[in-house]
């Protein structure tokens, strides 16, 4: 039961022109806090719930793992666009800058790289409520075209050589609108599988968003492994990295076929035929929802941190600082990589048996212990070790990942769920996240010390904790409600 300090939104609000129902917050999982001060105190009864349709033995029971495959397949390209660019930094950083202080270089390749988080909290402030408003599946066919068409013309771009400063202009303008779309992706596919999952198996169903997120980078940078492995250096940084941005196009076309085929979830679909969509999911979240947004962001951290340092700083670390090959490198990151996406499915299960809070301190206080180790066995530059350090880096962050999107759906109603969730998302990962690979590349310039980027990721990882030990409270089990504590 959640704590009865919690007051429960899915009460009408009372406010002037709220179109939000009683039955309809109902539909919603879990509570979260409400800034509104005349809101009664209330517990919740987790039996009077609903289920995720008007047939819960049929449509929501039967159709999980076909959505899961249609919300996957375009996901995987969304996290195949956005993790080649990372993977292949090093050789971008030579073909879109001019020669010379190759630090310098790489810094501006993943200042680009942090230009299309700065757009993210805009896409997600634009596609999250209108999830909310016009549907899932919409919204999600939008962005996978989007994406995919702005890898593809990555693909093509002229380098430095050949057409100067416009390079890298044109290259900042195709990712800030890869990142506006992006903005979108995350908070309106955890609410897809979200809200058609089996109540006792949310967290399992939402944490595939999170392992196909990692099967995307590891087929990236397998992809990238194997060009580099088969072409050569040379023949790679001259015309092979384009292969990857080129393979966007096909896969985008895939996923969008694949989306267009699904039908929206059952609770949106509930809510359009009672006619209890929100005329302003907007106002609507900004004026239930603040608080939760706010803890939302603070348990987001780690994610922004952990994941862009894992997926995409970690390669150019291990040649740049540690010295290791390409081939090398690719390989210590595709390995990491499996090992996180196969594990998280696993930790979404364990979620639904004994909770999502222990995941989530289990995962942050990992990264705590682990970060210093890991880059500590990188530097004794063998090839294994740099495997293990990796994968230690990894296990926390799947761990916490089996959690946080079954948390991510639970601290909102469906009314705006893909709205409250995307503006807080977008605005931790774009504060941390997108700005993690230069951080930790400065500061190794800066303090001299090739170490420093783990203590990045165990003030991240404090962070998150802090956050979830002080605010978060469940109970455990597959009726677990996440609640933000007052």
């Amino acid at each position: 039961m959640v704590d009865a300090s919690a007051p429960d939104v899915r009460k009408d609000h009372g406010a002037a022109g709220s179109t939000c129902s009683r039955d309809s917050h109902r539909g919603a999982r879990s509570a979260f806090l409400s800034d509104e001060d005349d809101m009664p105190e209330q517990t919740i009864d987790p039996e009077r719930r609903p289920s995720t349709g008007p047939d819960p033995d049929g449509v929501a029971k039967a159709s999980p793992r076909k959505v899961l495959v249609a919300a996957g397949a375009g996901h995987f390209v969304e996290w195949f666009d956005l993790g080649i660019y990372g993977t292949l930094s090093t050789i971008i950083a030579a073909n879109f800058f001019a020669d010379g202080d190759e630090t310098a270089a790489l810094l501006s390749t993943f200042a680009v790289f942090a230009a299309g988080f700065v757009v993210r909290p805009l896409g997600g402030l634009f596609f999250g409520p209108l999830a909310d408003r016009i549907g899932r599946k919409r919204v999600l066919a939008i962005i996978v075209l989007v994406t995919s068409l702005t890898t593809f013309g990555m693909g093509v771009l002229p380098t430095y050589a050949t057409i100067g400063a416009a390079a890298p202009l044109l290259l900042v303008a195709l990712r800030l609108i890869q990142g506006f779309a992006a903005g979108g992706e995350t908070s309106s596919a955890v609410s897809m599988l979200f809200e058609y999952a089996p109540r006792n198996r949310r967290g399992y169903y939402t944490s595939w968003s999170a392992a196909i997120g990692f099967l995307a980078f590891v087929v990236g940078s397998g992809l990238a492994l194997a060009l580099t492995a088969g072409l050569g250096d040379a023949t790679m940084s001259s015309w092979g990295w384009r292969v990857p941005f080129l393979l966007a196009l096909p896969l985008g076309m895939t996923g969008l076929y694949l989306r267009l085929k699904m039908e929206d979830t059952p609770e949106f679909r509930a809510m359009k035929e009672s006619g209890d969509i929100s005329d302003s999911p907007t106002r609507e979240t900004f004026r239930t929802a603040r608080v939760a947004m706010l803890v939302l962001a603070g348990i987001m951290v780690i994610k922004g941190v952990g994941h862009w340092m894992l997926q995409t700083f970690m390669v150019s670390y291990l040649q740049n600082t540690m010295d290791f090959s390409k081939v090398h490198s690719f390989l210590a990151a595709t390995v990491c990589l499996a090992v996180v996406a196969v594990l998280v499915p696993f930790m979404g299960l364990l979620s639904d048996k004994i909770g999502r809070r222990p995941l989530l301190i289990g995962g942050t206080a990992g990264m705590l212990v682990l970060a210093w180790p890991a880059l500590q066995l990188m530097a004794l530059h063998n090839t294994a070790f740099a495997i293990l350090g990796m994968v230690l880096l990894g296990l926390p962050l799947a761990a916490y990942d089996g959690a946080i999107n079954a948390v991510m759906a639970e601290l909102f109603p469906p009314r705006i769920r893909s709205g409250a969730i995307a503006i807080p998302y977008n605005m931790s990962v774009t504060l941390f996240g997108g700005t993690a690979p230069y951080v930790a590349t400065w500061l190794i310039g800066a303090t001299g010390n090739d170490f420093s980027p783990a203590f990045y990721l165990m003030l991240a990882a404090a962070v998150t904790l802090i956050t979830v030990l002080r605010w978060v409270k469940e109970t455990s089990g597959p009726k677990a409600d996440i609640t933000v504590e007052g």
